[in-house]
């Protein structure tokens, strides 16, 4: 087989395991893994009435998923209540197979920042909760990106103050866990406060994780669990991330405030609210990265290494996963797979999302080696940044093709602008919204030095 063909497979096989990963993830997978009906201490039939909510990237495929197995088990008569927040234009797609969800409003939000159909959403789901009787059940769907769509500004603030505020954040390149101890303590659902909007009822929640290490009070900003961050911690990450004077004076006033003990803080470890509200994880990138080394072994590849929790700058992310797979020299095709979710300091005035920025540092290393290689990084929920591509993969050729194409790869690397190289080449990764979202997965694949005339 000829180097070009070689080359071409791989990417067809790379492309192929971020498929298998992102199915493995997808909520009647992950549903039918774990029975709904277990996530309350009681059986589904002991209440008098079940509510749904939920939030986020995989909210609408759960909500046609939990819509389909609570069918089979309420009566004719009964009347299930609840609504959903998903990213807009999410509401009008969904995995194939797989109705919307027949009883349940889908409500659309903004996403990565607020806007005002993300704060009637918050509202509606706060209604909700709130209107959950003693004897009832709130089944709470939560996915990431719900802390955006479910925003609900506290009382003294303004969905445009959480705009900026939030924009702030997110090109500083904070990470996810200290912006959310920010936005849960501007906010009225994260941070354990849909729990106790809720209480006394019961509260049975089923998390899918898009953050490293799985922490369920940083997932969706937390809305069922207790908050370990305070007011405090709040005003330390503005501070130290230089950021205090770049929020609007209505946030800084109200963070000052709570920090000096003038506002409720949310709930944390111990409050009352959380005696009768049960959190559950059901979705993971470990699960993701599993399916995909399934995938890679059954299409005859050595898998050398699984790594989750990968984080650090996007472009040094790259450049590392390519040097790991030049040091290695296999004899037999080979993969490696990582999972995580880096970060991307905005220096430039470019349109690319993180994985475009992990491939585009990884395609300047790879120019280092003429053996046939590839690093995919895309974005399981489908999405990545601003842009309508999960991510993009990077050959040996990348840079010289960019160049060809007229596009400079250091430049577009420099103003955060990897968009329209990976256009140019072709190489973007377009799954389209895919209603999960356990964070990145990035696969290399390396093979051995295979002949270089193509005639062969």
């Amino acid at each position: 087989m000829s180097a070009s063909a070689v080359q071409s497979a791989l990417v067809d096989d790379a492309q192929a395991l971020f498929r298998a990963a992102v199915e493995r993830v997808q909520a009647p997978h992950l549903l039918s893994q774990r029975d709904p009906s277990t996530w309350a201490p009681a059986p589904l039939s002991a209440y008098a009435s079940l509510r749904v909510v939920g939030m986020g990237k995989a909210a609408l495929a759960m909500a046609g998923a939990m819509d389909r197995f609570l069918g089979a088990r309420r009566r004719a008569d009964e009347a299930l209540a609840g609504c959903v927040v998903v990213p807009e234009g999410y509401a009008t797609t969904g995995p194939d197979g797989l109705a919307p969800p027949s009883s349940l409003d889908v409500m659309e939000g903004g996403h990565p920042l607020p806007t005002r159909k993300s704060t009637r959403a918050a509202r509606r789901m706060l209604d909700h909760a709130e209107a959950a009787g003693p004897n009832d059940l709130l089944l709470v769907l939560i996915s990431g990106g719900g802390t955006a769509l479910s925003t609900l500004p506290a009382a003294d603030l303004d969905v445009t103050d959480l705009r900026t505020t939030y924009h702030r954040l997110l090109t500083a390149g904070v990470p996810v866990q200290s912006m959310n101890a920010v936005r849960k303590h501007l906010t009225r659902v994260g941070g354990g406060q849909l729990a106790r909007a809720a209480a006394p009822a019961t509260v049975a929640a089923g998390v899918v994780s898009d953050v490293v290490g799985d922490d369920m009070s940083v997932i969706a900003s937390g809305p069922t669990v207790p908050d370990p961050t305070t007011y405090e911690d709040a005003v330390r990450v503005l501070y130290r991330y230089n950021l205090w004077r770049d929020v609007p004076r209505p946030v800084r006033t109200h963070l000052a405030e709570g920090a000096r003990g003038k506002r409720p803080d949310t709930p944390g470890p111990g409050d009352a609210c959380f005696e009768r509200a049960h959190t559950h994880l059901i979705g993971t990138n470990r699960m993701a990265l599993d399916a995909a080394a399934d995938a890679a072994e059954a299409r005859g590849y050595e898998v050398r290494r699984v790594t989750v929790g990968v984080e650090g700058e996007a472009r040094a992310v790259g450049r590392d996963h390519v040097d790991t797979l030049l040091d290695a020299e296999p004899s037999t095709p080979t993969c490696w797979l990582w999972g995580g979710e880096p970060t991307v300091t905005v220096t430039g005035e470019g349109n690319g999302g993180r994985n475009q920025e992990v491939a585009l540092g990884g395609a300047l290393a790879l120019e280092e080696t003429s053996a046939p290689a590839v690093l995919l990084s895309g974005g399981t929920d489908g999405i990545d940044g601003p842009t309508e591509a999960a991510g993009a993969w990077a050959t040996p050729d990348t840079a010289e093709r960019a160049r060809a194409a007229g596009c400079d790869p250091e430049a577009h690397l420099d103003d955060n602008n990897a968009h329209p190289l990976f256009d140019a080449t072709g190489q973007l990764l377009q799954t389209g919204p895919t209603h999960t979202n356990v964070m990145d997965v990035h696969v290399g694949l390396v093979h051995p030095d295979a002949p270089t005339d193509d005639s062969l």
